[in-house]
């Protein structure tokens, strides 16, 4: 029972940070594209990003200069946590269909 709850105390101690952030947006998957394809969000403060992938196909969330990538299932919502930000802009895409689903992220 004790590791049992320890694990459990562990695990809600990782999970703490990735649920806080100073801006929350939203980017929705739909047709193979993100919408919005621009995010503007405020500099210097760490940025929760609700993907909600309304396509049945599974995408990936990818970004280099974000160091950033998330694998969305068909039909489901995810999360990605980045930041602080520098004020810059941070483009990211769907690697499953790179060529559709493009978009930029700007904190200013």
């Amino acid at each position: 029972m004790r590791k049992l709850l320890s694990s459990a105390a562990l695990l809600c101690a990782l999970a703490a940070p990735l649920a806080q952030a100073d801006q929350d947006v939203t980017l929705i998957i739909e047709n193979h594209v993100f919408s919005p394809s621009e995010l503007r969000v405020a500099a210097n403060q760490k940025i929760r990003i609700v993907i909600d992938n309304r396509d049945a196909s599974p995408e990936e969330f990818e970004s280099k200069k974000l160091r950033a990538e998330k694998v969305i299932p068909g039909k489901s919502k995810g999360l990605v946590v980045v930041g602080p930000l520098k004020p810059g802009s941070y483009p990211f895409f769907g690697e499953f269909n790179e060529k559709t689903a493009q978009g930029v992220l700007i904190a200013e």
